[in-house]
């Protein structure tokens, strides 16, 4: 079965073709994630946020739905409350952030299609994602990832921090998200055997 297929000629891939999808989605409901927020990862957000100096970070869990924010750091931090959160859209229209994305906005599911890390200083230089929704509504320059990828080999979603200025993350930046998705991918493991 596929995901997403190709948009029409024209038009660029805004995102990638994911194989994986029914089984991450199999592993996600296994584990219990993807369908409520968790506190613990509401704060693993707000530490994120914190380590990156960055309004919005997230801890989320992609399926063959959608994308579920389980973690959320918002600049209200309406996200850590469980409340939606608004943002004011480029062309002056009011948006909400809430804990559920569609599967083409934002930059999370290349990352676990890729298994790898990604790194975007300003999204703008990226015609691949300058048109993007999230760059459009939420004002979003700069986007910095990395895969949770559990013991079976799936990367079950993201951690990840966002800016609305252009960045530079540099080799510390990224070294750091890896170090952080790695952490919290421990903490999972410890799910299956009765933890966290």
């Amino acid at each position: 079965m596929t995901y997403d297929p190709p948009r029409p000629a024209g038009r660029l891939l805004l995102t990638p073709e994911d194989k994986e999808a029914p089984a991450r989605t199999r592993r996600l409901r296994r584990l219990g994630l993807g369908e409520r927020p968790e506190p613990a990862f509401d704060a693993f957000a707000d530490r994120l946020a914190e380590i990156a100096a960055t309004p919005y970070a997230m801890v989320n869990f992609i399926d063959e739905k959608g994308q579920f924010f389980a973690g959320l750091h918002t600049p209200d931090g309406a996200g850590r409350r469980n409340r939606p959160t608004t943002v004011v859209a480029a062309d002056g229209t009011v948006r909400v952030l809430g804990r559920h994305m569609a599967r083409d906005h934002g930059f999370c599911p290349h990352v676990v299609v890729r298994h790898k890390a990604l790194v975007l200083e300003d999204v703008r230089d990226y015609p691949r994602f300058a048109g993007n929704p999230v760059v459009d509504e939420m004002r979003i320059r700069s986007y910095l990832g990395a895969p949770l990828i559990d013991r079976t080999g799936i990367a079950l979603g993201t951690v990840c921090v966002e800016d609305v200025t252009p960045r530079r993350w540099g080799r510390a930046g990224l070294d750091t998200i890896k170090a952080l998705a790695a952490e919290l991918v421990e903490q999972i493991a410890l799910r299956e055997g009765g933890g966290f």
